[in-house]
């Protein structure tokens, strides 16, 4: 993927994000308050969101990058199996994957340590250059 589509969905992430928040404060399920798992959810996505735009600039600075690109496609699956698994399951009462939930934390770990090696890469060889 390139560092426009990276910059696109950490944006679009970020917007839904703001969304499912006032969505979330309104809901009739969500009358007696929003549950923490639910708050944590929200929270991962606007953090994650933010390190999708970080892996798009990365990208736009550094150049392409397997390492980078690698990074951005774990924080979308954590996404995925975190946060929207965790919305699916309070709000749609979907219980159907809450296995994958602690693989969506493990992708996210892997995506920052993944980003680190492509930034740490990739910015040895632009000083090279310099």
């Amino acid at each position: 993927m390139s560092a426009r589509w990276f910059l696109a969905l950490g944006a679009i992430s970020a917007c839904t994000s703001v969304v499912f928040s006032a969505a979330f404060a309104h809901l009739p399920v969500f009358a007696g308050g929003v549950p923490t798992a639910v708050q944590t959810a929200l929270s991962q996505q606007q953090f994650h969101s933010l390190g999708l735009l970080f892996t798009g600039l990365g990208l736009r600075v550094c150049g392409a990058s397997r390492w980078l690109q690698a990074a951005g496609g774990l924080m979308l699956l954590g996404l995925l199996l975190f946060s929207f698994n965790l919305y699916a399951r309070h709000v749609l009462g979907w219980d159907a994957l809450r296995a994958l939930v602690p693989w969506g934390g493990t992708a996210w770990i892997l995506a920052w340590l993944v980003l680190a090696m492509g930034l740490a890469q990739r910015s040895g060889k632009i000083n090279q250059q310099a």
